[in-house]
């Protein structure tokens, strides 16, 4: 594997080896000592989990990480990403996580015959977010131990979500029966091809997961279309309807987490909720896709 981009690259093979190798380093496994391996973290957009997680997990694979701060590089002069990427290309670094608005920044960089470092993506605008997919299928496995039948629902913002689209592909592979809710606005065509969608209230109580997506803000006029409580209130799953969860279902959500707006402050460290759990499954996840590439490269 040189590349992680997309999950519609991952055979199944792939994805069970990823989420083996996870579920080892969650138990404790050793990891290889990548000590020659140099990686950076590139974020040109606003991140904790994804970026923070990545960092923690390259540290336990005891890789070099090479510092870079969108603000003070020469994107800010004008250069490209593409240029960019390739410049550290050119020094000597291995791998480049990469968070960008850019929707499927990777296709034109892999075009570049000089472009030898791996490519990570860590959330390409609205297009994909295939660590946050791997976590959430480890979380939604070491849960159920199956994906097969599973019905499960995708609810918010799906029109913006990356989130949205890398789980509904790779779940609908796996078995899943899906089913999507939130405002008809901001749903799109592309999901009616991968699952059902209804109203928030005829899902609750019948689904094993229920995954909420954030509001994302920074990409629409939110406050246009509806007050947080409207939204909480139509589309959000407030306490009422948690209660209505039946035996065994979880809540999950990418985080971070508009409480009170997407799901009710009381839910979101519920007993049945995996929100956190999903946070610390994603280092585990993002050491596995880091070995699997480093693995590829490290004579």
């Amino acid at each position: 594997m040189k590349h992680f981009l997309s999950v519609t690259d991952l055979t199944l093979d792939d994805l069970k080896k990823l989420l083996q190798r996870s579920a080892e380093f969650k138990k404790g496994a050793i990891p290889e000592n990548f000590s020659d391996f140099f990686v950076t973290n590139v974020f040109l957009e606003n991140s904790t989990r994804t970026h923070k997680s990545f960092e923690v997990a390259e540290n336990k694979l005891n890789m070099k990480v090479i510092s870079f701060d969108g603000p003070t590089s020469s994107l800010q002069k004008g250069e490209t990403l593409s240029d960019t990427l390739l410049t550290l290309s050119a020094i000597g670094v291995d791998c480049a996580v990469v968070r960008t608005s850019e929707d499927r920044f990777y296709e034109e960089l892999l075009k570049e015959k000089n472009l030898e470092l791996s490519l990570i993506n860590a959330g390409d605008g609205s297009g994909e977010h295939p660590s946050q997919c791997l976590l959430d299928l480890f979380t939604i496995y070491e849960e159920f131990g199956t994906f097969e039948n599973l019905d499960i629902a995708i609810i918010g913002d799906l029109k913006h979500s990356r989130v949205a689209r890398s789980n509904m592909y790779m779940l609908k592979r796996l078995g899943a029966n899906l089913y999507f809710s939130g405002p008809e606005k901001w749903m799109t065509p592309e999901f009616l091809a991968y699952g059902t969608y209804l109203p928030i209230d005829e899902l609750v109580e019948k689904m094993d997961v229920v995954m909420l997506l954030r509001v994302q803000h920074e990409r629409h006029e939110f406050t246009k279309n509806f007050s947080k409580e409207t939204y909480h209130e139509k589309f959000g799953l407030t306490k009422k309807r948690g209660e209505k969860l039946k035996p065994g279902a979880i809540i999950m959500h990418p985080a971070p987490v508009n409480r009170d707006v997407e799901i009710a402050d009381s839910l979101v460290e519920a007993e049945n909720s995996r929100i956190f759990t999903q946070m610390k499954n994603g280092m585990f996840c993002r050491m596995a896709i880091l070995e699997e590439i480093a693995k590829g490269r490290v004579k």
